[in-house]
């Protein structure tokens, strides 16, 4: 029997399991201030990942505007800083 890592192990689980998606939504929302900036984390109101689909939330007009001009660009950006293609399109509230 080959030696595993508890991370590896943990990983292996995760990816055999219906909790990565829990998890990646958990990782999101702690990294959302990383990869858009404290401005944009602050107006942002709720940040939900159901499926492939990134739910982003503002009652900020201008913001959500932004944030629709750059759904490509967030997509690119959470995929990278989760490690793999989670998010493949982006809804704007």
């Amino acid at each position: 029997m080959a030696e595993v890592s508890m991370a590896e192990a943990l990983q292996q689980f995760l990816n055999k399991s219906k909790l990565k998606t829990s998890v990646q939504a958990l990782q999101i929302e702690d990294v959302w201030e990383k990869i858009m900036g404290k401005t944009i984390a602050k107006y942002t109101d709720k940040i939900q990942i159901t499926g492939t689909t990134l739910f982003v939330t503002t009652v900020v007009a201008p913001l959500k505007n932004e944030l629709l001009y750059q759904k490509e660009k967030i997509i690119e950006m959470v995929n990278l800083e989760l490690g793999e293609k989670v998010v493949k399109e982006v809804v704007v509230r």
